[in-house]
């Protein structure tokens, strides 16, 4: 079955869809890591830094990159042929949050990308998913050269409950990034279970 094709006469089968939002910092990781992943060529509206954004755009700790997602990356895996998953990379930039509501709506879940050498870029994104009940996973994203910490140290630091996953991976590899997904996915699942046994009792 080729995707969006029938197979000999078989009527297409519409998938279901999935949608799950890559949120972090600037320079986290989380066009690497939609790239990683996508079995289409992954949409990206990456931008050339300017020296017009110097006073915005706080490049310390990531003093190697150049270019900067000025509204989304966007990535496409089929599960199966009745299930596809969407993925959406929000931009990093405080300047860019207005667009965040639209990408959000629908969402199963988030990934939180998060780079310990700072911390602090992942906070807007943990207050934003929290307010408005979406579950989300921290991926603790391990750079080359960064400190490595306990799950329990980096949940600390960020204040978070016990329920969120917390995970180290890479967003290069392909394999990392799917166990991070599959997280995302059982954590969702779970929230939603959570929620209906709330109402119900």
């Amino acid at each position: 079955m080729i995707f969006g094709r029938s197979e000999r006469g078989k009527p297409p089968v519409e998938p279901v869809t999935l949608k799950i939002l890559v949120a972090g910092g600037f320079g986290v990781g989380k066009t690497t890591l939609v790239g990683a992943v996508s079995e289409i060529r992954p949409l990206r509206t990456e931008e050339l830094l300017t020296e017009a954004g110097r006073p915005v755009d706080d490049t310390s700790g990531v003093e190697g990159k150049h270019t900067t997602t000025v509204a989304m990356d966007f990535g496409r895996i089929t599960l199966r042929e009745d299930l596809v998953l969407y993925l959406f990379g929000t931009p990093g930039q405080e300047r860019f949050w207005f667009m965040w509501d639209e990408l959000s709506e629908g969402a199963l879940g988030a990934v939180v990308l998060a780079d310990t050498r700072r911390l602090e870029d992942c906070f807007a994104a943990i207050d934003y998913f929290e307010r408005r009940s979406i579950p989300f996973l921290v991926g603790v994203n391990c750079f080359e050269g960064a400190a490595r910490y306990p799950e329990q140290d980096v949940r600390h630091a960020l204040d978070l409950d016990d329920y969120v996953p917390v995970v180290m991976c890479d967003a290069r590899d392909r394999e990392s990034v799917k166990d991070i997904l599959v997280g995302v996915v059982q954590h969702a699942m779970r929230f939603a279970s959570d929620r209906r046994r709330a109402v119900t009792t």
